[in-house]
């Protein structure tokens, strides 16, 4: 994607920090997915409620993403179930699973302004199989 990215619609953020979540399981570390991402999608100043704490700025985004990958040791694509967007709300439904371990009620909410996410909410459960 070439040009100021502050102009892209929220379905085009969205969009794009999926397309880049569901390739943690290709080539690029994760490290450079995650900067690739927080770069292009990623307010400086987000903010993510879940039920283990309210996580801020790219260093919260960092920690969590730590925390996903180790619970999800396999890094297999993630299955979006259900994406939606209007105006600057988006909502993914979402599952994975592995030989180890499944996630059947991911839910995420965002909030997306000016071409980055700048609120999110995250919700789901780690199973094992």
């Amino acid at each position: 994607m070439v040009g100021d990215l502050s102009q892209r619609s929220a379905r085009e953020v969205l969009d794009d920090h999926l397309n880049i979540a569901n390739n943690w399981a290709g080539t690029p570390s994760l490290e450079e997915l995650l900067a690739e991402d927080l770069r292009r999608n990623v307010s400086e100043d987000i903010v993510i409620l879940m039920s283990r704490g309210t996580f801020r700025g790219h260093g919260g985004v960092r920690e969590l993403a730590l925390m996903l990958a180790a619970e999800l040791p396999e890094h297999k694509a993630f299955d979006y179930t259900y994406v939606a967007v209007e105006g600057r709300v988006g909502l993914l439904e979402w599952t994975y699973q592995d030989s180890q371990v499944q996630v059947r009620d991911g839910v995420d909410s965002y909030l997306i302004e000016d071409g980055k996410i700048v609120g999110q909410t995250i919700r789901y459960t780690v199973e094992p199989r």
